[in-house]
């Protein structure tokens, strides 16, 4: 290889270095900039190990990794959090963001992420990044809470309640779509509500009322197989920026007259 073409080489690879170096915050460039080379090399292979483990590995270390300094600075947006709160109440769900919970979902979230990303590999751990990073990236952790709890209380809905929540929609039949009939779908195939005989009026009307009956742990299973994050997250972000995107009469849903429907 003769000088020149060397020289060539050498100067492609610095500018795709400083390519890469320009994308990230200017302490931490600063910082990756002034270690000695032996500490480079520790820095590169992290890299090559984080980038070359399967997504639910990825998501596992950084739980590990920046739990605690992503908590710290959830737990000091209260504002957020009030918010997020207040939505819990008004959907009577009575989980309580405290730390455990908080840590919890922050873990969920990774995990939930990694799951996803089985299609587009390459995304994962550039979002986790963004949301150590990121104020407004860490928001979706709240998002990402409330939509959850939201999905669970639609999960342990019976299909009655279903329908007399999405009649409350303005857009039924996308709300359906969207939330409805993939929870219906993960009840049927997991034998959670097995209808028999639905055309019969009497038999509907047994499986039709039934509330699921699941575990907690069998519960999250469930919402993190059947939705995507983005869905998950979506739906938590539209009700804390419009309130009222969700319509709820927690007394017309839960009611226990089982004679409406089939009137």
């Amino acid at each position: 290889m003769d000088t020149e073409y060397r020289n060539l080489l050498v100067s492609r690879a610095l500018q795709e270095a400083n390519h890469i170096l320009d994308q990230i915050p200017p302490e931490a460039r600063e910082w990756a900039e002034s270690l000695p080379w032996e500490q480079r090399r520790y820095v590169l292979s992290l890299c090559h190990l984080i980038c070359a483990a399967p997504p639910e590995v990825q998501a596992e270390f950084l739980d590990e990794y920046t739990a605690d300094g992503i908590l710290s600075r959830i737990i000091y947006d209260r504002d957020t959090q009030q918010k997020v709160e207040k939505h819990l109440r008004r959907f009577q769900i009575q989980t309580a963001l405290g730390e455990t919970i908080l840590r919890s979902y922050i873990k969920q979230f990774y995990i939930h992420s990694a799951q996803d990303v089985r299609r587009k590999p390459d995304v994962y751990l550039e979002s986790a990044l963004r949301l150590i990073a990121s104020t407004e990236e860490r928001n979706h952790v709240f998002n990402y809470i409330l939509g959850f709890e939201l999905i669970k209380m639609m999960f342990k809905m019976s299909w009655l309640q279903h329908e007399r929540l999405y009649r409350l929609q303005r857009n039924q039949e996308e709300f359906t779509n969207l939330y409805i009939k993939p929870i219906q779908h993960t009840h049927r195939i997991n034998g959670i509500v097995v209808p028999v005989r639905e055309k019969e009026f009497f038999s509907k009307r047994d499986y039709f009322v039934q509330e699921p009956q699941v575990s907690v742990k069998k519960l999250t299973e469930l919402v993190i197989a059947t939705f995507t994050t983005d869905v998950v997250t979506n739906l938590g972000f539209s009700i804390i920026r419009h309130p009222q995107c969700l319509h709820f009469d927690y007394e017309y849903i839960f009611t226990t007259e089982q004679e409406s429907l089939f009137i």
